[in-house]
């Protein structure tokens, strides 16, 4: 059985943290716009309490993502928190692999910390949990614990709405993906109604980019290969890539996404060497749709697991100490192997 679930509810959630006197709220490494629209929001929540709350990101934050973030206060290390917090709010992921640079710090806390999240997989970090993987981001499930704190969801550039709108719009791809259900487009709705200038942070998350995306991205779509009857597509980026371009790791997010605008395309796979004997695999898929079979499984958590990753089932992400050839090869083969056994 998987431990990995609710162990709390959204009331018991609330009233602990409400009774804490100074909070640390943190989220994975390299966090992306749920992760940093969860610690805004809970933060800004916090404010309205007067109570102490410190954001402690492990980085490296994205500058579009610290735009958002606005006049809220972030930390940005990777060395454990010297100050000593009461309570540890632990939002957006429950692994230890993506906790790593304060897993031993979190591990002596384990009693003071509590964790909201979405995903399917997690280890027990947190004492108490708020696990929902219905949710299309952890910043809909921090809407109703905010809630049930007797906060108020706050509208306009620096408030509550807006950091809960980020986590749920960028999670479900600008409400692209299956995810985006009927009560996140409710929730959306609403925030949009509170004062959430969508425009506004469509242009600051999405296009920012910097002229070096669109070189890798020209090299990613020259290196397009096809395989399993053209229901897989495979970009490459080799270091070689990133030297000619000057481009950076944050210069191909989302590149993956690319090829899923091809009919017969229902998964899409970006290799990308970002080290020395490092390489980081992004995984999509398309939901299944009545009338339209494919030969490999859409499932791209249980794929990325495979690879020590993980995430959501149409969007996941790992990252493994091989070289790019090394690790495509890899890659292949369980791509093989998982149409084969969804034939059989």
């Amino acid at each position: 059985m998987n431990e990995y679930r609710s162990n709390a509810t959204v009331e018991q959630i609330a009233r602990r943290i409400c009774s804490a006197g100074r909070i640390l709220l943190t989220t994975h490494v390299k966090p992306d716009g749920d992760a940093i629209g969860s610690a805004l929001a809970l933060h800004r929540a916090l404010d309205q309490k007067v109570i102490a709350a410190d954001i402690y990101l492990m980085g490296p934050l994205e500058p579009r993502l610290r735009e958002v973030a606005g006049d809220t206060p972030i930390f940005l290390d990777r060395s454990p928190p010297a100050d000593e917090h009461d309570l540890v709010v632990v939002m957006d992921t429950g692994a230890w692999s993506q906790l790593e640079p304060i897993a031993d710090w979190l591990r002596q806390r384990h009693d003071r910390i509590i964790g909201i999240d979405h995903h399917v997989k997690g280890d027990l970090v947190a004492s108490m949990r708020l696990v929902d993987v219905i949710a299309a981001s952890t910043t809909q499930i921090l809407a109703g614990v905010i809630e049930a704190m007797g906060c108020e969801i706050t509208g306009g550039p620096g408030g509550v709405a807006e950091a809960i709108f980020v986590g749920l719009a960028t999670d479900t791809g600008w409400f692209r993906y299956s995810s985006a259900g009927p009560q996140a487009m409710r929730l959306a709705a609403r925030l949009l109604e509170l004062g959430v200038d969508k425009p506004r942070l469509y242009q600051i998350i999405e296009e920012t980019a910097r002229p070096q995306r669109l070189a890798l991205m020209a090299r990613a779509l020259t290196s397009l290969e096809f395989a399993l009857d053209g229901a897989v597509a495979i970009m490459t980026i080799r270091p070689e890539d990133f030297r000619a371009t000057g481009g950076a790791v944050q210069d191909i997010a989302e590149l993956v996404n690319l090829p899923m605008s091809v009919k017969a395309v229902r998964v899409a796979v970006l290799v990308a060497q970002t080290k020395p004997g490092r390489t980081k695999l992004s995984f999509r898929s398309k939901p299944d749709v009545p009338g339209v079979e494919s030969v490999v499984s859409n499932d791209m958590n249980v794929l990325a697991q495979r690879f020590g990753g993980g995430g959501h089932v149409h969007a996941s992400g790992a990252s493994v100490e091989m070289d790019v050839d090394d690790a495509r090869a890899a890659l292949l083969a369980a791509l093989e192997e998982t149409a084969c056994r969804r034939a059989s």
